[in-house]
């Protein structure tokens, strides 16, 4: 009796085993969302963290914007991880969210910190909650 539980215990940890790698496929099919975005980010006329000035007081501008947006642990993982670039005082503001609230959100923190006329926000919705 004991060695006839002990296959089947063995038998059904097995087939488990098995499964796992097709399930783990099924879910590494696609590409990552942000694939299109960050390929525009190539092209060398949209603003990035690369070709933004080092200023001090533009990295401060962007460390205390994007303080803000972590700290908001209503954000999703795409709103805390949206692009912020300050250039001689002047933010953009670029990668997807799920929301419009997510959207005003993040514009409302920017601009609580670089001032109203200072902002460009290139965020999309991407419209899908996850």
């Amino acid at each position: 009796m004991k060695r006839s539980f002990a296959q089947a215990m063995c038998g059904m940890f097995l087939s488990g085993a098995l499964l796992v790698p097709s399930a783990l496929a099924a879910v590494q099919d696609h590409a990552p969302d942000n694939t299109a975005v960050n390929k525009a980010d190539r092209n060398g006329s949209t603003p990035n963290a690369d070709n933004a000035k080092n200023d001090k007081s533009d990295r401060a501008l962007t460390r205390q914007i994007r303080q803000d947006v972590v700290k908001d642990k209503s954000l999703s993982t795409y709103g805390h991880n949206v692009k912020i670039i300050a250039d001689h005082g002047k933010v953009t503001l670029r990668g997807p969210v799920h929301s419009d609230d997510e959207k005003k959100t993040i514009e409302e923190y920017a601009r609580r910190r670089a001032g109203d006329g200072n902002v460009d926000s290139q965020i999309t919705v991407k419209g899908d909650q996850k």
